[in-house]
């Protein structure tokens, strides 16, 4: 606009023609900028003046009053420097108004169209569609009632992130709306904070609208509309007439041309109707639809295009049903008033947006789908529950998660059908008695509410199976009350703060199979009188004991506690999987040993100074994790395990088992790093190798060169770390027959050279050497599968080594499976 490139405040001897306001003109026309400044007036290019001066003072004059709206094409392409520096802009006044107080600012309003690409060339390059801004200066304190007042206007909306859009409420301020914002990024400084509202790229994370954005990625199901000839009927007593005919969703309405949609319409649904083409008429199709009342509409299109287009998309309505309706994350405050027309709706997402009660499309309006079965109103921010869902008897899925609901109505009572109803993320305490007549309820979720007890309408619904109260506030569980729901399967109560799990009467749970008191605060857990109890999750508690019944007990996941004794009984013969990682166990318990179908035990990190030997000979155990204890030494195998994965990292061992590799001949994965191992044991009784082994960890010990020739039976391995020990040299002759290494770590040992046989690793792609004494390395880089990393900060992955050249230490942790 030729506008942009002057300064404002040179204008403000001219006709304002955004607020109608002229020099010595009455300052109390309607404008855009709010100030509440005693005795003082705004000019009207922007400057602010004691009363008095260049303006009406007295008892008639107003303490605020408009100011020039300045209007802008595409600010966001005029570059990113912040619009209280740009002239272009602001003019000098207004720049010094704004900087008269740091509660002022500038809001961008941007128009309600989406701002397409521009054109990069041709003839349509300059005619591009552009999206109008307005910078409109006001404070913290201006309200969105006021700024449309001023402005004539009916609402804002805002944008956060480029994610949904909201209406405002009329008393929320738009300027502190961005300061708080810019707060809580960490800006403090109020000047700072000014300065960085005003800057145009801060409309990439919030945007203000001065009417509601369409949104490019609706799909409406309105598919074609236009005005036709239309006959009524088979028989010829119908007349022609013009009528609007539109193909919404699967149905065809067709409604007078003067009152449209506001007038008499009649509906005809298509599906498994027919759509044919009448040959004695030109351009003519026949609309029918399905079942023994079938009604039949000719319409007759002007030319051969439209036709053709009605022909084709009228024979997919028909041929296909229109069921599930997804609006999730559309910025609704109303459902489209089209789907009403739709009779087959049975599954309605509404989820993510900002519905409200009233209207021809508000919540009120949905017990007109009379087919509805699955309905999601969740993250609405409803603020009460909309008893109008009640109505919809043909319901049986129910979602109101996170809408800050604080009550349950008694009418929940009359949704008879209803078999999932989700409740989670509200603010809830209670549920009222007439939902133990949900007789078909089998999934009800209320985790992350305010229920401080279990609530006893549960002990009535005999469908629902599980629990679900995770993240709410119950303090204390009594056994008795889940014995009482006799349905119940599945129990979730984690982060809820639980002290107290007890069973004062030790009456038998014998329904529940699954437990879940992960992030709580128990001392102590007896669960020995449930009796059918298959998993349990007690993670991240202060746990010091632990009792459980082992009749059918699968898996028990107790890591990060303070036990130092855990007790089941009887002999879980049915346990596959154990975590009992980052607890305070000196020893493990003989049932563990016991369990005939163990096949992961997790124990690191715990005090345990021996393992049994019947725990290492299980015939069921194929994983192992018991590093970062204080084991001193492994048992012996005494026959063929299946073990497939061993860490001991950490501990202090100083000898592994002569038996241990061709004992375990599945063993593919050994890590026993951070040890005090001097040898390692052979990979066989004999010179024929059947290792599997494929990756082995040794770092940290104090090894030898020695231990090159006891590697060469491990041929399938891919992966070796030794570095951190005491290696002068390696076997040329032994490297090049690992010849499926991929990865191999010597660093931190005494190497003056890398055997140059490592290019028999056809598949080496990476290798570590730093922190040796080389001054001669191998040429590898033929290798197909070596990798380099060259930027300026890094040095490649193959470090050159030299004595006579001080290198930074790369430590590499030992993996942890």
């Amino acid at each position: 606009m030729a506008m942009e490139d002057e300064d404002v405040g040179n204008l403000a001897d001219r006709t304002n023609t955004h607020t109608g306001i002229k020099k010595g003109g009455d300052p109390g026309v309607k404008g855009t900028c709010i100030d509440r400044q005693p005795d003082t007036v705004i000019h009207p290019a922007g400057l602010k003046q004691p009363a008095g001066r260049g303006s009406r003072s007295g008892p008639g004059a107003h303490a605020a009053t408009g100011i020039r709206v300045l209007k802008q094409r595409n600010m966001k392409r005029n570059g990113s420097r912040g619009c209280m520096t740009r002239k272009n802009r602001f003019g000098s006044r207004e720049r010094d108004w704004l900087k008269g107080d740091t509660r002022r600012g500038c809001v961008c309003l941007y128009g309600g169209t989406v701002d397409p690409q521009p054109a990069t060339s041709g003839p349509q390059a300059s005619s591009a569609p552009q999206t109008d801004l307005q910078l409109v200066l006001c404070s913290t304190s201006t309200t969105v009632e006021e700024l449309c007042a001023q402005r004539d206007g009916k609402s804002l909306y805002v944008q956060l992130h480029g994610d949904l859009v909201r209406r405002l409420e009329p008393s929320e301020c738009p300027l502190q709306m961005v300061h708080d914002y810019l707060a809580a990024m960490g800006y403090t400084d109020p000047a700072r904070v000014q300065q960085e509202a005003a800057n145009s790229d801060l409309s990439c994370l919030i945007r203000f609208y001065s009417e509601c954005p369409a949104n490019a990625d609706q799909q409406e199901r309105t598919l074609l509309k236009g005005v036709f000839s239309v006959r009524k009927g088979k028989s010829q007593l119908h007349k022609w007439a013009e009528r609007q005919v539109i193909l919404c969703g699967t149905c065809l309405i067709v409604a007078s041309v003067k009152d449209s949609v506001t007038g008499k319409m009649h509906i005809l649904p298509l599906v498994g109707g027919k759509v044919e083409e009448v040959r004695r008429r030109q351009h003519c199709l026949m609309f029918s639809s399905a079942g023994s009342q079938a009604q039949t509409y000719f319409v007759n299109f002007d030319t051969l295009a439209d036709y053709q287009r009605w022909q084709r998309q009228a024979s997919k309505v028909v041929s296909q049903t229109v069921s599930m309706v997804d609006l999730s994350c559309y910025s609704l405050e109303q459902v489209p008033e089209y789907l009403f027309y739709s009779q087959d709706v049975t599954h309605l997402n509404l989820r993510h947006n900002f519905m409200s009660h009233h209207g021809p499309g508000g919540l009120l309006n949905l017990p007109r789908f009379s087919q509805l079965r699955s309905l999601n109103l969740s993250h609405n921010r409803l603020g009460v529950f909309p008893e109008c869902v009640c109505e919809i008897f043909t319901l049986t899925e129910l979602n109101l998660s996170c809408n800050n609901l604080k009550t349950v109505p008694a009418k929940i009572g009359n949704l008879q059908s209803l078999q999932t109803l989700s409740l989670d993320g509200n603010h809830l305490s209670s549920l009222p008695e007439e939902a133990s007549g949900l007789a078909q309820l089998n999934s009800l979720g209320l985790s992350f509410n305010n229920f401080t007890h279990v609530p006893a309408v549960l002990e009535r619904l005999g469908a629902v199976d599980r629990l679900a109260m995770a993240g709410n506030r119950v303090e204390s569980l009594d056994l008795c009350a889940l014995a009482r729901m006799s349905h119940l399967k599945n129990v979730d109560l984690r982060l809820n703060g639980l002290k107290w799990v007890k069973n004062d009467s030790l009456e038998v749970v014998s329904q529940v199979t699954q437990m879940d008191f992960r992030d709580n605060c128990l001392d102590s857990l007896d669960l020995s009188s449930v009796s059918s109890l298959e998993t349990l999750h007690c993670q991240r508690n202060h746990l010091g004991a632990l009792t459980l019944s082992g009749f059918t007990l699968r898996t028990l996941n107790a890591s990060s506690n303070r036990l130092t004794t855990v007790n089941v009984y009887p002999v879980p013969n049915q346990l596959t999987y154990m975590d009992l990682s980052q607890n305070l166990l000196e020893y493990l318990p003989d049932w563990v040993c016991d369990s005939r179908k163990i096949e992961m035990l997790d124990v690191t990190h715990n005090l345990l100074t021996e393992l049994p030997s019947r725990l290492l000979n299980s015939l069921s155990l194929r994983k192992l994790l018991a590093g970062n204890n204080h084991l001193q030494r492994v048992p012996d195998l005494l026959d063929h395990v299946p073990l497939e994965v061993l860490d001991l990292q950490h501990n202090r061992l100083v000898e592994l088992s002569e038996s241990l590799f061709y004992k375990a001949l599945n063993l593919k994965y050994l890590n026993v790093s951070a040890n005090a191992l001097g040898k390692i044991p052979p990979s066989s009784e004999s010179e024929e190798s059947l290792s599997t082994l494929q990756e082995l960890y040794l770092t940290g010990n104090n090894l030898t060169e020695n231990c090159g020739a006891l590697l060469v039976g491990h041929q399938n391995l891919r992966v070796l770390h030794i570095a951190y020990n005491q290696l002068l040299s390696f076997p040329a002759s032994k490297l090049s027959k690992l010849e499926q290494l991929e990865e191999l770590n010597l660093s931190g040992n005494k190497l003056k050279t890398i055997p140059s046989t490592v290019s028999s690793c056809k598949r080496l792609h990476t290798l570590i050497a730093h922190s040796n004494h080389i001054t001669v390395f191998p040429e590898i880089l033929n290798l197909p599968e070596i990798k380099q990393h060259r930027h300026p900060e890094t040095r490649p992955e193959i470090h050159h080594n030299s004595s006579r050249r001080a290198e930074r230490v790369h430590s590499m942790e030992p993996r942890l499976l």
